[in-house]
């Protein structure tokens, strides 16, 4: 019977999940989708899945799927296997269990017998829909940044996520980049736009609550950033994401690393609460994690003493 039982614990998968409706996780996943054919890399733990993409070196995302979003989560992996796989074919996969009106349980299994990910339709005695998508070994993340604050006062604000995604959609040239300024005094924030001509969206802080939900900054900060990169952090919101979220938390750190952090819904409006791996009925804060990270453009000094972009 030993013997038995631990071949069986060689053959346990890393992971077996559960989700209730996978609308929402379709939702978060979409975010981050800013091209037809992106490969993504998933990373597993006893914490949750998190699903990281990157384009140039320059812009990378982070969806982070917490355990307690799932109603089971059994976890059996040693440290936190990766795997890579085509993010388009996995929300094509997910988005056919999600048909409208429609919300059964999906598990999701990895590795399969040949290292797959494996979905399954489950809680229909009926009928059972299933699904495989074949993984590789990932290729390296080109870089996995420890974003640090530029000094004490972290420089950061929080605007609503309908007036960020307007804002840089408003500022298109083509081939541009989008300059980011903040000061204290007055303190507001500058999005600033060159082609044929220039444009500025400018967001003072004590004018307008409303929008500019939050702002801390303690000196004068201004890098641009490539407009595709920018807009990659916003584009790609479903119109439903972009009502409901609360606010888009934008943060300038050492060097001129931006990150752009939203918190996204995975829990459609009237749905039934749900029993969660803490054995609780819990709907409120069903919420994934986005992060977006944006590098700068990288300047030298000419010989007249001036900053130019480094093509």
């Amino acid at each position: 019977m030993s013997s038995s039982t631990s071949a069986r614990d060689d053959e346990a998968p890393d992971l077996v999940c559960q989700i209730d409706c996978v609308h929402g996780m379709v939702d978060a996943l979409s975010c981050v989708r800013w091209k037809r054919h992106q490969d993504a890399v998933l990373e597993l733990s006893e914490h949750g899945i998190v699903l990281i993409v990157e384009e140039s070196g320059c812009l990378q995302a982070k969806v982070y799927l917490k355990r307690e979003l799932f109603m089971e989560y059994e976890y059996a992996a040693e440290g936190r296997p990766r795997f890579g796989l085509s993010l388009g074919l996995l929300v094509d996969c997910l988005n056919t269990f999600s048909a409208p009106g429609h919300s059964s349980p999906v598990e999701i299994r990895y590795p399969g017998p040949d290292m797959q990910l494996l979905l399954k339709s489950v809680g229909s005695p009926d009928s059972c829909m299933y699904a495989e998508i074949r993984t590789r070994i990932p290729d390296t993340i080109s870089w996995d940044y420890h974003f640090e604050h530029a000094g004490n006062t972290p420089v950061t604000f929080t605007v609503k996520s309908a007036v960020l995604k307007e804002s840089i959609e408003d500022l298109e040239w083509p081939g541009s980049s989008i300059q980011i300024q903040m000061q204290p005094d007055p303190p507001s924030v500058l999005f600033k736009g060159e082609g044929h001509g220039d444009l500025q969206i400018e967001f003072p802080y004590y004018a307008n609550t409303d929008l500019l939900i939050a702002f801390q900054c303690d000196h004068e900060t201004s890098y641009r950033y490539k407009y595709k990169f920018l807009r990659a952090t916003t584009s790609n919101f479903p119109n439903s994401i972009v009502k409901e979220n609360r606010g888009s938390k934008v943060t300038i750190g050492r060097g001129g690393m931006l990150k752009i952090q939203h918190l996204v819904s995975v829990a459609r409006p009237g749905m039934q609460n749900f029993r969660n791996v803490a054995g609780g009925a819990q709907q409120p804060s069903r919420i994934a994690y986005i992060e977006f990270f944006v590098k700068p453009e990288e300047y030298e000094i000419n010989d007249a003493g001036k900053r130019c972009v480094v093509s």
